[in-house]
């Protein structure tokens, strides 16, 4: 979108804010880079440029904006809206890969060279990995100094740059105050916290309906990993170098988010889990404007606006618990999600108690017993097979994975039919255009409103709402009288 000028250029007089993360108005004259809809007085057109990431207005030698904080605007929503290799890049560096194995670590998981990775970020973000991730690492290391109460050596390791020299320049360079000025400043504020808690705001773009988002992930919660509590959705995060506790609660403009990690280190990449988990990166406007094409959908819309869909923190926890929940109901789903968290998962301390485990990994369950699961010997097999493909790599359904190979693969699984290859193609890779045809409430929903119910029909139907079809199956869950679809009493 930073090419088209004229569009860009409207979008920042008009304080757009649905633009954030879209792109970023740099200002000639001040060196200064901002968000869309930064409050300040607009420079005029001719000081004004354009960019496609923060990470190239930092190249182009811009500093981020004290008042907006460009820096923590919304992700791009292309970044969850496509499959290709740029978006799968950019998922798999919010997720921290390059920090920890490097550039070529990137390339390997996403099955290119070095260089056809780094040419191909460059031609569409104006940067390459390394400078993305260095973008990255500022934004991290702004939140650690801003929130929690550690020396400063052990935020820039933390954060991770390579020296506390690194640290100090790119902290400089990036918000042109000193990390100690950068502490005074939100001292100032009344933002600091204690080591090891923090306490972070998600910002996202409105509209958002937060009954259906926490509604489904309170009402399939499985005991000792997730839980409600006190108007907040609460869970265990397994981490690349420990693990975590994570708080959400919805507020009107933003997620309060509450974050207890191990090792320091795992921060941007529980934040990018738990923006994944609740879609915050989503573009609602653009999404319900089309839905709103359908006169049969439109007044589902207009009634709650701003549905999002309820994805997953980790894609293989979310399969094994996605072959579980095949034809039980949600409770039945969830107490034999509970009985392998206890028999098999890794018990961890919760600081405010109730959480209890992490939940399995694949090579955890992979010495399964199928005499210990009480549930029909066909669905046994189909488990035992997920577990095997995944424990195997076999199957990679990570934020880096492609979504046609992981649908294939997951299709020629014994067990797997189309219902259980979307759900995970819409809850764990995110595939905004999934769509479950055959589901039963799906199904009801169509029905009621005078639409084809039998699967090949609605699946016709349905293509006037691709790209957003998951999206659609959010309004079309919306019918029913179901806990997923209502926020839990406080």
């Amino acid at each position: 979108m930073h090419t088209d000028t004229d569009r860009c250029l409207r979008a920042a007089q008009a304080k757009d804010a649905r633009f954030d993360g879209w792109f970023f108005v740099a200002v000639v004259t001040t060196r200064i880079y901002c968000r869309p809809s930064c409050p300040v007085v607009g420079p005029k057109p001719e000081n004004m440029r354009f960019y496609p990431s923060a990470a190239a207005s930092q190249q182009a030698g811009f500093r981020a904006c004290k008042r907006c904080r460009p820096d923590a605007s919304p992700g791009s929503p292309q970044w969850n809206e496509r499959a290709d290799l740029v978006a799968r890049a950019m998922r798999l560096i919010a997720d921290g890969v390059v920090d920890r194995d490097g550039v070529p670590g990137l390339a390997a998981r996403l099955g290119y060279s070095t260089r056809q990775v780094e040419r191909q970020l460059r031609a569409e973000l104006g940067a390459g990995p390394l400078a993305l991730a260095r973008a990255q690492r500022a934004q991290t290391a702004r939140l650690l100094i801003e929130t929690a109460g550690l020396p400063m050596a052990e935020i820039a390791f933390a954060a991770g740059f390579a020296s506390i020299r690194a640290f100090n320049d790119t902290v400089r360079e990036v918000f042109a105050l000193s990390p100690t000025e950068l502490r005074q400043r939100a001292k100032r504020g009344g933002r600091s916290a204690a080591p090891g808690a923090l306490t972070l705001r998600l910002p996202f773009r409105a509209p958002l309906c937060p009954d259906n988002l926490f509604g489904h992930l309170a009402a399939t919660a499985v005991p000792g990993v997730e839980e409600w509590r006190d108007g907040a959705y609460r869970r265990t995060l397994r981490l690349p170098y420990g693990h975590g506790v994570v708080t959400l609660r919805p507020e009107p403009d933003h997620i309060g988010c509450q974050l207890s990690l191990t090792d320091m280190r795992d921060l941007a990449g529980a934040i990018s889990r738990c923006r994944r988990l609740l879609d915050l990166d989503a573009d609602p406007v653009a999404v319900d404007e089309l839905l709103r094409t359908d006169p049969d959908l439109a007044p589902l819309v207009d009634k709650a606006p701003g549905r999002r869909v309820p994805r997953a923190v980790d894609a293989d926890e979310f399969a094994v618990r996605a072959v579980l929940g095949q034809q039980v109901s949600t409770a039945a789903a969830r107490t034999h999600a509970g009985r392998l968290v206890t028999a098999h998962g890794e018990r961890i301390e919760d600081p405010a108690g109730g959480l209890t485990h992490l939940f399995p990994t694949a090579r955890a369950l992979a010495g399964l017993d199928p005499e210990a699961l009480a549930m029909p010997r066909t669905r046994r097999a189909t488990l035992l097979g997920l577990i095997d493909a995944l424990a195997s790599d076999r199957l990679a359904l990570g934020v880096g994975s492609d979504w046609d190979e992981a649908r294939a693969c997951l299709a020629e699984l014994p067990g797997i039919g189309p219902w259980t290859v979307e759900v995970i193609a819409m809850r764990a890779l995110g595939d905004p255009d999934a769509f479950l045809p055959t589901d039963l409430g799906v199904r009801h929903a169509a029905a009621e409103l005078g639409l084809p119910a039998t699967p090949g029909a609605l699946t016709r139907y349905a293509t006037r709402w691709r790209p957003w079809r998951a999206y659609a199956v959010q309004y079309l869950w919306a019918t029913g009288d179901h806990p997923i679809n209502y926020l839990p009493a406080q």
